[in-house]
């Protein structure tokens, strides 16, 4: 009996003090492990295929990338009151699967469309393809974190979104680990089927998570997966533009895009001007990727986790704006040789930092508000900065903007994100929240 109360002592003592270091308890295990699961399925079948959209980018410089956006957007534009209607009439255990089962089939009809790609042009495949990866990684990875927020309580979200998000770097480095290895034996229409199958992979997640829910509903808002939301088709953009609070998070994804996108921009003229094929353009952005998640996952686990636990998520948001500041201001000062290494780093902090934190103020909203107004804004608020964006790079360069005058106003993008996620941390359904933490 000594013997068998040591055992299980020691058997209870570890799990004790992991529960402790992650702020895991003991029934929320299953369904953290399911969502980090979850999310490394779904990074790593968008980094599969994500480095081919990007040597295109790099083929052609970055010129075309206004004409790619404006297609994403007006893509995204046709979708989103698609993802309305069913977030509108269907219940959540319902229309969740069916947003990832048209990506699938979407992923598969690609393979026979790329056998075709002699017919159809490399421009053309190009620009298919570069609208599809961006449609696809904006709303399904929307639909994770809308997913994720409904699941959860304002508590849990504090608690285990970090933790979930581990999955996320995981999915990101092991996908163009795959991208590397595979893209010389099995070719793009290979890595097109890789990608399905690691989608295949997040839907029977989704539909375990959705078991563990019904057992186990939100104290505050039970049962929200038989819940029908309601609401119009297009509801996201009344909801965004008349909550202060939306409306700041969405100005905030103006700012953060307009650093990313800048970015992008630049990274591909640099992809265009140095790699001569697409192979060399492949594995170079499949590096970029690579060294950016493992970068990513180590800022999830030294800083965002333990900053959100004990300041908040504002304090994350505004962390993120001065790692973005200074590396552009070094941009600056060292010229676009160092476009790579900024890439990297601003990347990293987008994801490691700034969406974690981001995505759990929407743990403050109500359902209709997490999935309608959070898709809208990481969708077509999203997609619209990036026309805009890319169309005005084109015109700055007219001018006579370079490098550095690119970076430059970049800065005061970063600088801005940061106060508005500072005045986000002012608003009183953020400020109620934090009191209730302490």
């Amino acid at each position: 009996m000594a013997e068998s109360s040591d055992h299980h002592e020691l058997d209870s003592a570890h799990p004790g003090r992991l529960q402790r270091l992650l702020r895991v308890e003991r029934g929320e295990w299953p369904a953290v492990l399911l969502g980090a699961l979850y999310f490394l399925f779904l990074l790593a079948a968008y980094y599969v295929i994500r480095p081919v959209r990007d040597q295109f980018s790099g083929q052609v410089g970055s010129q075309m990338l206004p004409a790619f956006y404006a297609v994403t957007f007006a893509a995204t534009l046709l979708l989103t009151p698609v993802f309305g209607a069913l977030v509108a009439r269907y219940k959540r255990r319902h229309f969740v699967p069916v947003v990832y089962f048209f990506f699938l089939i979407g992923m598969l009809a690609l393979i026979p469309l790329y056998g075709m790609r002699d017919a159809i042009g490399p421009r053309t495949l190009g620009a298919v393809l570069f609208v599809w990866v961006s449609v696809f990684t904006l709303f399904v990875v929307a639909v994770f974190w809308s997913f994720m927020a409904d699941l959860f309580d304002a508590g849990q979200a504090k608690r285990l979104f970090p933790v979930i998000a581990l999955g996320g770097p995981a999915g990101a480095i092991i996908g163009p680990i795959l991208t590397r290895g595979l893209v010389p034996i099995v070719h793009v229409t290979g890595l097109l089927a890789v990608s399905a199958g690691l989608l295949a992979a997040a839907i029977c997640c989704v539909l375990l998570l959705l078991r563990w829910s019904r057992e186990h509903p939100v104290r505050s808002d039970e049962r929200r997966d038989e819940r029908v939301i309601g609401g119009s088709i297009m509801a996201g953009a009344a909801l965004t533009f008349f909550s202060p609070l939306l409306l700041r998070m969405a100005v905030l994804m103006l700012l953060g895009d307009g650093v990313g996108t800048v970015i992008y921009a630049l990274l591909a003229d640099y992809s265009h001007e140095h790699f001569v094929n697409e192979v060399q353009r492949t594995d170079f952005a499949a590096g970029v990727d690579l060294y950016t998640n493992v970068a990513q996952a180590a800022m999830q686990v030294v800083l965002t986790r333990e900053l959100m636990a004990r300041l908040g998520a504002v304090w994350a948001v505004v962390l993120d704006s001065a790692i973005k500041a200074i590396m552009l201001i070094s941009l600056i000062a060292l010229g676009g040789g160092w476009i790579a290494a900024v890439a990297i780093v601003t990347r990293a902090s987008m994801y490691g930092v700034f969406k974690p934190a981001a995505d759990s103020l929407y743990t403050l909203v109500d359902a209709e508000s997490r999935y309608k107004a959070k898709n809208f804004i990481d969708t077509v608020v999203w997609r619209f900065g990036d026309v805009v964006i890319t169309s005005s790079l084109t015109a700055l360069r007219g001018i006579g903007f370079g490098v550095a005058g690119f970076a430059a106003l970049s800065t005061l993008a970063a600088l801005g994100s940061g106060y508005v996620g500072w005045r986000i941390g002012r608003q009183p359904e953020v400020r109620s929240e934090a009191r209730v933490a302490r």
